[in-house]
């Protein structure tokens, strides 16, 4: 059955100043070209100066975090499931800020039930053990507050077991389903060239049949449209200058260029 329009939210978290807010309105600008009919998108965050006023905006729950809980990893995405997080109701989409919308997303409101995370397993191993990443994943709102109340209560272990929020969200949220693979590619797996090529040529732009583009680490999309001088690239990899069509993108969505 088709999600009522209003029953679907995007959701992102900003906090600290690794990402600016020119991600946040150009991850809203680029949802609502590719979501056909209503939605909420919701920005959780410390800072909201900068963002469109479009977008509706909120602080980050408290969830008991250590300072230095806030440096490493995404620990504090968990905050997004309280039980009642500001009146968001039914199925919840979440996108990290380094990701790039691609193409059309209304289904991933509706492919499954559940957690529906991305596995990306297959990008690197051949062994079939998924792998589940959160830069992308659905849920129902409220549903996995028994998962923060276990957290709360037993914080540190869970930390210590887990070591990152997307293999804890994976082993405490219950039955896990996956993205299919050809909606969402890497960048680094399927875009950039090989070593050697990558001297010669740019990343590929993405296939027009990819739904979402994944910036997991450096690069980050910003490298692609502001290169910092020399190689943006992780070595030996290499990446120099602007990408043309990751600049397009930015610009098209009110990126500043």
């Amino acid at each position: 059955m088709q999600a009522k329009s209003m029953d679907r939210t995007v959701l992102c978290i900003k906090w600290g100043t690794l990402y600016s807010a020119d991600y946040v309105n150009v991850l809203f600008n680029a949802a609502r070209a590719n979501i056909s009919g209503s939605f909420r998108f919701v920005c959780l965050t410390d800072d909201p100066e900068g963002l469109s006023p479009r977008i509706e905006h909120f602080p980050i729950p408290d969830i008991g975090l250590e300072p230095h809980h806030w440096k490493g990893g995404g620990w504090p995405k968990l905050s997004m499931f309280v039980p009642d997080l500001y009146g968001i109701k039914g199925r919840v989409l979440f996108i990290d800020l380094d990701m790039v919308i691609w193409g059309a997303l209304d289904s991933f409101f509706t492919w499954e039930k559940g957690m529906v995370m991305l596995d990306h397993g297959p990008w690197r191993h051949n062994d079939g053990v998924p792998r589940p990443m959160s830069s992308v994943f659905a849920f129902d709102a409220g549903a996995h507050a028994d998962m923060l109340e276990r957290f709360a209560a037993n914080r540190d272990a869970l930390m210590a077991r887990y070591r990152l929020e997307q293999d804890f969200i994976a082993g405490e949220a219950g039955p896990l389903a996956f993205w299919p693979q050809d909606w969402i590619k890497s960048y680094k797996n399927h875009l950039r060239p090989p070593l050697i090529i990558d001297r010669f040529r740019g990343p590929y732009p993405p296939d027009p049949s990819v739904r979402i583009l994944c910036f997991h680490g450096q690069p980050r999309p910003i490298d692609l449209v502001h290169p910092p001088a020399g190689n943006w690239d992780v070595f030996p990899h290499y990446g120099r200058g602007r990408v043309a069509w990751m600049a397009e993108y930015w610009k098209r969505f009110g990126g500043k260029i």
